[in-house]
């Protein structure tokens, strides 16, 4: 970037939600924008996470953008090597090229009230913009367990997003801390190759089948020659997933058949009475994310793996310690302990109106309205922001909806003119959460029994979306004026000069503070 450069937009990371954005951005005719990325590649999570057997659990023609239909995806459910060459070939097809910029970490983010702009201090300089859209994602900064001892562990240790591919990984005996999505990949793809494998289990997961299959080259041409087709398909795998939406938010006593089925699942592969004791789990099926896999349970039942029903409690050189007491000599550790979710660290390195970070107004919990904007950071958003996650579904469809709802937002400040800005009312950020944590109270995520990486520190759920796709897209169509107040750059005297547009350096990055600032009412 050049030195103090200015956009109209600036978006943070090039993952699904990123890009996404620089697409809809370039559709509505806005090309003076640019996407901020700390790493040098797009991709996003998809990027990050290239472990052994890694793939999605949402199939693949739904897990992608309506706008952008690929015809050719190889598997129902694709690998993390054709999501990312998707997104690549998205980057490419839009024209996304010349907005990106690598290896430009946002350090801090900072609200100028004076000029109503946001400055942005990166690892490669420092720029400012009108409004920033966060596109960062709940699943980038990954999450390893303070576990005394570990600082002295001789061996190797990494996080399932941080995957070390020069560590050869055969023969040597392996520690699994966790049994979330990406364990349950892991698992199976390393257990033929290391010596033993020693799979800390805090909680077990429910496990469905995995309906896997070779999409044939019939189908594909049919999708290329008959673009509807592929619609088509996305469309029956959205209304399926619609229709289940019920079970999860209103009547998760409904859900008892699946666990049954789940049940069938793992009997059919571990005949052992005393492995299937540890893996059933006590919980109602849903309460944590529902896992999708046909090798986990079968490598489980291998000669070289143990499961301890017991979370990782301390580790004393090279030996591992359970908090039931068992132990294990290991020469590597794997965490697959997810990412902070519930505690976003892009929320410490934003500064709002009142000189608080988004982090110390999310203290008591994650809270937005429509789950895009946070009262006293005005002309900031988020992509897949608090209490937009799914249990059942594609985030891309609740991606899509947020950038009609960040679209609108930028058409709303082309309507009021000028150096204008829109601050999210604290009262409607208070009304829409307190509607959707009231409508969390009956969900299977809240009532299911379990501890999951859904629910904050405080026990509230801040991840989870209690509805339909269909209810999110129309609740962010549009953006309602009358929950935002509208902030108006001040009017220069006569005998000042005009702050429009800092005509030095010096100027451009000094902060002037809030002095002078207008607030009107919405529309007026």
């Amino acid at each position: 970037m050049t030195e103090h450069e200015h956009v109209r937009v600036a978006v943070i990371g090039s993952g699904f939600g990123g890009l996404g954005a620089a697409v809809r951005l370039r559709r509505e005719g806005i090309t003076d924008f640019v996407v901020l990325e700390r790493a040098g590649s797009v991709g996003g999570t998809w990027r990050d996470n290239s472990y052994p057997g890694c793939a999605c659990d949402v199939p693949s023609h739904l897990y992608s953008f309506s706008f952008a239909p690929h015809p050719d995806w190889p598997r129902t459910f694709s690998g993390q090597e054709h999501i990312r060459a998707y997104l690549e070939h998205v980057t490419d097809v839009f024209g996304l090229r010349p907005h990106l910029r690598f290896d430009s970490e946002v350090k801090m983010m900072t609200w100028d009230q004076e000029k109503l702009r946001w400055g942005i201090e990166t690892s490669r300089g420092f720029l400012t913009a009108d409004v920033v859209v966060s596109a960062t994602g709940p699943l980038s900064d990954p999450k390893i367990p303070d576990i005394p001892g570990i600082d002295s562990f001789p061996g190797k240790v990494f996080h399932s997003a941080r995957w070390d591919h020069d560590y050869d990984l055969r023969g040597k005996r392996v520690a699994m801390i966790g049994t979330g999505a990406s364990a349950i990949q892991i698992v199976p793809a390393i257990q033929p190759d290391v010596s033993r494998l020693t799979l800390f289990q805090r909680t077990p997961p429910w496990v469905m089948p995995r309906v896997d299959r070779a999409i044939t080259g019939a189908e594909r041409w049919l999708h290329r020659q008959l673009p509807f087709t592929t619609q088509a398909r996305r469309g029956l795998l959205w209304g399926i997933r619609e229709l289940q939406v019920q079970a999860f938010t209103k009547r998760p006593d409904e859900l008892g058949l699946v666990e049954r089925l789940a049940g069938r699942n793992m009997a059919r592969a571990v005949r052992d009475p005393a492995l299937r004791a540890k893996l059933t789990p006590d919980y109602r099926i849903g309460c944590k994310r529902i896992l999708l896999s046909n090798t986990y349970y079968p490598a489980l039942t291998r000669a070289n793996v143990d499961v301890v029903a017991s979370g990782l409690a301390k580790i004393d050189g090279s030996t591992l310690v359970a908090a039931d007491g068992s132990t294990a000599e290991v020469d590597a550790i794997i965490f697959g302990t997810g990412f902070h979710v519930t505690d976003m660290p892009i929320a410490d390195r934003v500064v709002g109106t009142e000189g608080r970070t988004l982090a110390e107004v999310w203290r008591g919990g994650m809270k937005s309205l429509r789950g895009a904007t946070a009262a006293g950071f005005p002309n900031w958003m988020t992509i897949i922001g608090p209490n937009t996650g799914l249990g059942n579904s594609s985030m891309i469809l609740m991606i899509e909806s947020q950038l009609n709802y960040m679209a609108d937002y930028v058409r709303q400040l082309d309507v009021l003119g000028g150096r204008a800005a829109l601050d999210a009312r604290p009262a409607a950020v208070e009304g829409w959460n307190d509607k959707v944590q009231k409508r969390m109270l009956r969900t299977v995520w809240n009532t299911g029994g379990c501890t999951s990486w859904y629910l904050d520190a405080n026990g509230r759920n801040t991840t989870i979306w209690p509805g339909t796709t269909t209810e999110f897209r129309s609740a962010t169509r549009r953006v309602d004026l009358g929950e935002y107040e509208v902030l108006r750059a001040p009017k220069p005297s006569a005998t000042e000069p005009s702050t429009a547009e800092p005509s030095t350096p010096e100027s451009r990055t000094k902060n002037p503070g809030t002095k002078g600032t207008k607030k009107v009412e919405a529309g007026a």
